[in-house]
């Protein structure tokens, strides 16, 4: 008697590596909601992204007119309509090295061909000044905002707000930075039209594709993770 207890107490414990356990899942009416939800939010995602991204919210009584220097002739045109439009009193041009051209153009950057372009199409040259950006590898469009912010800091204009004259789905990315940059200046934005494939069918286009999911994921890292992109 005494051995079998003594054996009872030497027993090792049991291990068990599963065990039953109550769960809950969807019914086939639930899944038939989920699914339709699920879809529901892409649909939405998909026809609400690209306006969102090719934000243009002006300002009415700003000042100054910023320029993305790298915008196609096309969208400089209509640079030249907003600022006879408004109440503009200059337009300044952004932009870093020019990575192709500048031995023929004589330019070294996008704001010098920017604002060239300008006094092209009929603007008055001392209406258009070039803030060119040195050159970085990445942060091209913070660069160009910095140098905004410090050829502001040092010229006499002290402008309460500008409107940012940026291309299509990259405007929203820029606008944000803009704002971070210069936090103290309110700032509108105005996207450019693109030609290179149709807005309200962006998924119908390997270029709209790209550019959308492209500049989608940008706008999320900026916002999210390091505005400083």
């Amino acid at each position: 008697m005494q051995k079998i207890k003594n054996r009872q107490r030497l027993k090792l414990p049991k291990f068990r590596l599963i065990k039953r356990q109550e769960m809950w899942i969807l019914t086939v009416q639930g899944w038939i909601i989920a699914i339709a939800l699920f879809a529901a939010l892409i649909i939405f995602t998909i026809t609400h992204i690209h306006p969102f991204l090719a934000v243009t919210s002006p300002i009415q009584s700003a000042e100054i007119l910023v320029v993305e220097g790298w915008l196609p002739d096309y969208a400089l045109q209509e640079v030249v309509a907003e600022f006879k439009s408004g109440n503009y009193r200059q337009i300044i041009t952004t932009g870093g090295t020019l990575e192709i051209g500048n031995y023929l153009t004589g330019y070294n950057t996008y704001a010098d061909v920017a604002a060239a372009t300008l006094k092209k199409l009929g603007m008055e040259s001392e209406k258009v000044v070039a803030v060119p950006a040195p050159f970085v590898i990445k942060d091209r469009s913070y660069t160009s905002a910095v140098e905004f912010g410090r050829w502001l800091s040092n010229s006499h204009l002290q402008p309460k707000s500008i409107n940012l004259f940026s291309w299509d789905a990259h405007t929203r990315r820029s606008w944000l930075l803009f704002q971070k940059v210069l936090p103290q200046i309110k700032i509108g934005a105005i996207a450019a039209k693109t030609r290179d494939y149709n807005p309200k069918k962006w998924w119908s286009s390997s270029q709209g594709v790209r550019t959308v999911i492209d500049e989608a994921i940008a706008y999320t890292y900026a916002q999210f993770f390091n505005w400083k992109a």
